[in-house]
């Protein structure tokens, strides 16, 4: 009998944590359905204004879908010569910035890893201060010119070339999944700590490297106001620079356009044209991040564990 209630009772309890799981699944399904749908809609009608035509959007017809598709915008973005120089200066800018960033990241984040390094304490208070102070807008500027690089491609790429977040976020990959007993092992064998660098730490390190060439690519295409400041060459501006300009050209003066029917027109390609430029804009990243995700998602939970 005391067997029979026992099982009845373990019955039960199953039964209730599988109610229970069944509720939770439920609620969370829903959360994430609403979250997936917050982050959604906004580009999805971003991407569906674009398309649309000038009237449509200005009554307020498009919500999910295009409404009277038409390239117009796309038309008006691309019919600036300066777009495809744009697209090859940020190409440059984020493929060479990028790869001397993830450089210059690994180079100072493995040094840090190491305890017996003379000053790490006070090399490691360094870095942090800068996420804190720095000098400002007039001192940096001094500074680029002082080294020649103002109305150079470098002036883009060199003065941000350290992120120290993403150095710290590095340092911390590192010293979680580079074992101390891999490199004694090394040492060993009489391998030294350049050796041990590039043929140990970076291989096992391309989780890491996959999340930094992310975040400083898309840092350094999103970037603009870098080469607002320092470039004075048309010619060697970033796309984001060239569409900001697009948009400043192409915004309305009330009181120089007297036909309300002309006005309105202009109006509406100027709003249209904004949500061309932010595809423009977002496009090539949008495609290459699907790539890049499982790396992504790998690489900042196990970087981020603790410093």
């Amino acid at each position: 009998m005391v067997d029979i209630l026992k099982r009845n009772k373990q019955k039960n309890v199953k039964y209730n944590n599988a109610k229970a799981d069944r509720i939770f699944s439920l609620i969370n399904g829903l959360i994430l359905s609403i979250a997936v749908i917050l982050v959604a809609y906004p580009l999805l009608f971003v991407l569906s204004a674009s398309f649309s035509s000038t009237d449509a959007v200005m009554a307020g017809k498009v919500w999910v879908f295009p409404v009277e598709p038409t390239l117009t915008s796309y038309k008006a973005v691309f019919a600036n010569k300066q777009v495809f120089t744009g697209y090859l200066n940020s190409t440059f800018y984020v493929l060479v910035g990028s790869f001397f960033s993830v450089a210059l990241t690994l180079c100072a984040a493995y040094p840090l890893t190491r305890k017996e390094l003379p000053g790490n304490r006070i090399f490691t208070s360094l870095f942090l201060f800068t996420m804190l102070f720095s000098g400002g807008l007039v001192p940096t500027y001094l500074v680029v010119q002082k080294l020649g690089l103002i109305d150079t491609r470098w002036a883009l790429i060199i003065p941000n070339a350290l992120g120290i977040w993403n150095l710290i976020v590095t340092r911390t990959y590192i010293k979680q999944n580079i074992p101390e007993e891999l490199r004694e092992v090394a040492r060993i064998e009489g391998a030294g700590d350049i050796w041990f660098f590039l043929k140990v730490v970076i291989p096992l390190s391309s989780p890491i490297i996959a999340v930094m060439l992310l975040y400083y690519g898309v840092g350094i295409w999103n970037s603009y106001f870098d080469g607002l400041i320092y470039l004075n060459d048309q010619r060697l501006y970033p796309l984001q620079l060239i569409l900001r300009n697009i948009l400043i050209l192409n915004q309305i003066d009330i009181t120089m356009v007297k036909d309300v029917s002309v006005l309105a027109r202009m109006q509406g390609l100027s709003e249209v044209l904004k949500y061309a430029l932010i595809v423009v804009a977002t496009a090539p990243f949008m495609a290459i991040y699907p790539f890049v995700q499982k790396y992504f998602v790998k690489g900042m939970m196990v970087g981020s564990l603790k410093g």
